[in-house]
């Protein structure tokens, strides 16, 4: 031991005997608070999130962050880590803001599933981690001009509530979701139909159209996909809309039940003409070229008690090459609202190419836009065009484009119909993509465990 030692003791003693002995703080090299700091937490506002290559103004999720003591600005997050780095690497992730709330998004590289790691790092060098599910699928064609509706794969019919929003049914559940046409993500308000029209299965909703403060929505009013009858299947329903934009209000109004056998008891009175006996017969699937399947509705050029109602199936005749049908049906605002027995008109039929129709949409001019399809694919394997026509049954409707099938989806829905008098107007068109493998993995969209990860593809197109 040095010699130094008994004096240093001896200094020591003296100095205490003073008072004048004092515990020295560690400092300097250390954060201000980091004696003692506490963890500081991380959560995300949903832990699920969906993307597409390329994708513009893709879903978002809002994170929030806090440490005891200390204030939420001086808090960090990053991305720490990518369980998928072809899918995204920690520098496609993007955080947003400062404060207690930050916004996260993520800028796909390829197709699939990446777990990313999301780490906040607090005073005193604390941090936590929280993971976000990532799905991301491939690029499709005019991706400025696509959104992503997110909750539901199986957009089947969508009606304009102004403002830019819009309300979409969906074919495999009676729940009706608001979106922001304009932004991708989730919806922003639902209401579930089932108990309102006394159903116990879907619907399967695949029409819809606005009359006034009143929509008017359809199921299919066919068999299910292994011919068996499902009585919901025969319902069309009426809304009352109130609001509009973000702050529309839906609340349900009347049904009515019967309207596919008093369909098939009018074919069968002007002899069979179109088969409806037939394709709704117990075994016969709907999706079938002299099927019985109803995808289109739409009122007559200014009426508001005559709908067309228009038919995926059966093709007249039923052959390749067949026209698309539709059966006005002249008192729809008595037999919804009050039961009354459906009027029939003369049936109308359209030459679109050996399509049929997939969605009907009219504007205030009367301009109407059909969504053309095969009576056959759910997906993108078959043609697809969209055609203007007057909705009078005497004009031929006019080919505006054919429609792209090179990404996943069919489509199923029309918005709404800007002025086809001048040119340059667009208008949004939503895809079914419930049979779609977005993700790569075989997995059919509507078997996607997580709502988040299911989506239908809206895009504009110019339309005149």
């Amino acid at each position: 031991m040095p010699h130094s030692t008994p004096r240093l003791r001896r200094a020591a003693l003296a100095a205490a005997a003073g008072g004048l002995l004092t515990l020295a703080a560690v400092s300097g090299n250390f954060p201000a608070g980091a004696a003692g700091s506490a963890t500081p937490t991380i959560t995300l506002s949903d832990a699920y999130l969906s993307g597409a290559v390329g994708g513009v103004g893709d879903p978002t999720v809002t994170v929030s962050v806090a440490q005891s003591g200390t204030d939420a600005s001086a808090l960090t997050v990053t991305a720490s880590a990518s369980s998928k780095t072809s899918v995204a690497q920690t520098g496609d992730v993007t955080v947003s803001g400062t404060g207690a709330t930050r916004t996260v998004s993520v800028a796909a590289r390829g197709q699939g599933y990446a777990d990313l790691t999301l780490k906040v790092t607090g005073t005193g060098g604390s941090s936590a981690t929280t993971k976000l599910h990532y799905a991301a699928s491939q690029s499709v064609q005019n991706p400025s001009g696509t959104r992503y509706f997110t909750g539901s794969s199986d957009a089947s019919a969508a009606v304009d509530v102004g403002g830019g929003y819009v309300v979409v049914a969906d074919d495999e559940s009676n729940v009706l979701r608001l979106y922001d046409g304009s932004a991708s993500g989730a919806p922003v308000k639902t209401w579930d139909m089932t108990s309102k029209v006394g159903a116990s299965k879907e619907i399967d909703i695949e029409g819809g159209t606005r009359v006034g403060d009143l929509i008017y929505w359809t199921g299919s009013l066919g068999n299910n996909k292994d011919g068996e009858y499902k009585a919901d299947r025969n319902t069309v329903f009426t809304t009352t809309v109130s609001g509009s934009g973000a702050s529309t209000q839906l609340t349900y109004a009347h049904s009515y039940k019967k309207l596919r056998d008093q369909l098939v008891s009018w074919d069968k009175a002007n002899g069979n003409r179109y088969g409806f006996a037939a394709g709704t017969a117990s075994g016969e699937v709907p999706k079938q070229i002299d099927g019985f399947n109803v995808e289109g509705l739409e009122f007559a050029p200014g009426s508001t008690t005559t709908a067309y109602v228009g038919f995926r199936a059966p093709l007249v005749p039923p052959k390749n090459g067949g026209k698309a049908l539709i059966v006005p049906v002249t008192n729809m605002d008595k037999v919804v609202a009050s039961g009354s027995t459906p009027v029939f008109g003369t049936p109308i039929e359209l030459d679109l190419g050996g399509l049929a129709v997939r969605d009907i949409r009219k504007n205030a001019a009367n301009q109407y836009l059909i969504v053309a399809g095969s009576w056959a694919a759910d997906d993108n394997s078959d043609p697809y065009a969209l055609y203007r026509w007057d909705g009078v049954a005497t004009t031929a409707p006019t080919k505006v484009a054919d429609l792209p099938t090179t990404d996943p989806g069919g489509w199923e829905s029309v918005v709404s119909v800007p002025d086809l008098s001048v040119a340059g107007q667009r208008a949004q068109l939503i895809t079914d993509d419930g049979s779609a493998d977005l993700y790569g993995d075989g997995t059919e969209a509507k078997d996607l465990t997580h709502d988040e990860w299911k989506k239908s593809r809206a895009t504009w197109f110019t339309v005149s």
